[in-house]
């Protein structure tokens, strides 16, 4: 997340973006539409979304392969750079 957002719950989400739609002039609306569907496709192509039993085969494998971590080390070194 950026600096300053708080986790969201998907459903308030949906609805800040109900939210904008409704507030973007109408003309404009087209162009917007354009711009969330290339972002879709965009970030599909980039990396295709598993489905259910392909996440869980995913998951399998890491398993059998040893690479888990516990949860409490998530966030660990979060804020170390990378470039």
């Amino acid at each position: 997340m950026c600096g300053g957002e708080k986790m969201m719950k998907p459903n308030t989400i949906t609805e800040q973006l109900h939210a904008e739609i409704e507030q973007t002039p109408e003309h404009y609306r087209p162009l917007l539409l354009r711009l969330v569907h290339s972002f879709r496709e965009g970030i599909e192509e980039d990396a295709p979304w598993l489905n259910a039993a392909e996440s869980f085969r995913e998951g399998w494998k890491d398993i059998k392969a040893g690479q888990i971590y516990a949860i409490e080390t998530l966030w660990d070194d979060i804020h170390i750079k990378t470039d």
